[in-house]
């Protein structure tokens, strides 16, 4: 079960094909994958369940069984504030009845400050160490399999930033928002969780001012290439509030960078400083 975008409701997808993940079926066997609405108010009618029960060909004599399981899944989903809930594999017993053999969920972070006890449950130690660093200094970072080290204001742009790296040939190291309103001091982080990425040969710092000024942004750059000792080529793409005296810093403060005045520009230099030609 998962919040289908698309109708802005939940949504149950159930499949009779085990041994193969449901984002395959989609791709090459979207007729055998079942999909239920789920009415947010509601929830899973009844006679929802039942159809679904028998749709998925389990034993008809389990059918009350297999409603009642599936109404306490979205009952799940719901009270529990989740993104997420997986049943594979959902398994008969000899007996004909139903199991629930393994299972994921995943907590939506916008309902976390209703399940306070879910804190508990955290285990550092299984998460990426520069993904808590960066939560910790309130910026949004995701580790990639790439090499080009991305600092980006906005998630959106964030988006649109690895995307036409990748357009140009290359491939993201990560995922980073700095946020609209970012200080030097995070900028300087930023940077420092991107430089402890061994895999980085060059980084792209894409940035349009709006609440966040550029002067703020290019002064957290040379801050943080002086503290870090910044070796790799840097690409640096500045637009909107106080443009002109985030150029004029950056161009004073002595720093080896190449200035980018369009998301293509800024994307193809980075890929070709990174080592790959587009």
């Amino acid at each position: 079960m998962v919040l289908d975008r698309a109708s802005r409701t939940p949504i149950i997808l159930a499949s009779a094909e085990g041994g193969t993940e449901i984002e395959e079926l989609a791709e090459h066997k979207p007729e055998a994958i079942l999909r239920v609405p789920v009415d947010p108010i509601e929830r899973l009618h009844p006679y929802q369940a039942r159809q679904l029960h028998l749709k998925l060909g389990l034993p008809p004599e389990k059918i009350n069984q297999g409603a009642a399981l599936f109404q306490k899944l979205v009952d799940l989903f719901m009270d529990l504030d989740l993104s997420m809930i997986e049943v594979n594999p959902l398994v008969v017993q000899k007996d004909g009845s139903l199991h629930c053999l393994d299972s994921k969920v995943d907590f939506e972070d916008n309902g976390l400050p209703r399940h306070k006890e879910y804190a508990a449950w955290r285990d550092p130690d299984e998460e990426d160490a520069r993904e808590l660093q960066a939560a910790e200094h309130g910026l949004s970072y995701i580790s990639l399999d790439g090499y080009i080290g991305c600092l980006v204001n906005g998630a959106g742009l964030a988006m649109a930033t690895a995307d036409a790296i990748q357009h140009f040939g290359g491939s993201p190291a990560n995922f980073l928002d700095v946020g609209g309103s970012a200080s030097q001091k995070a900028v300087t982080q930023a940077f420092k969780i991107i430089l402890s990425d061994t895999r980085v040969k060059a980084i792209l710092v894409n940035i349009f001012g709006g609440i966040a000024k550029c002067d703020v942004i290019a002064q957290g750059i040379i801050d943080a290439a002086k503290e870090v000792g910044l070796s790799l080529p840097l690409v640096v793409r500045l637009e909107g509030t106080n443009v002109e005296k985030g150029k004029e810093l950056l161009a004073k403060s002595g720093l080896k960078y190449q200035f980018a005045s369009s998301m293509d520009e800024a994307a193809k230099s980075v890929v070709a400083a990174g080592g790959v030609k587009s």
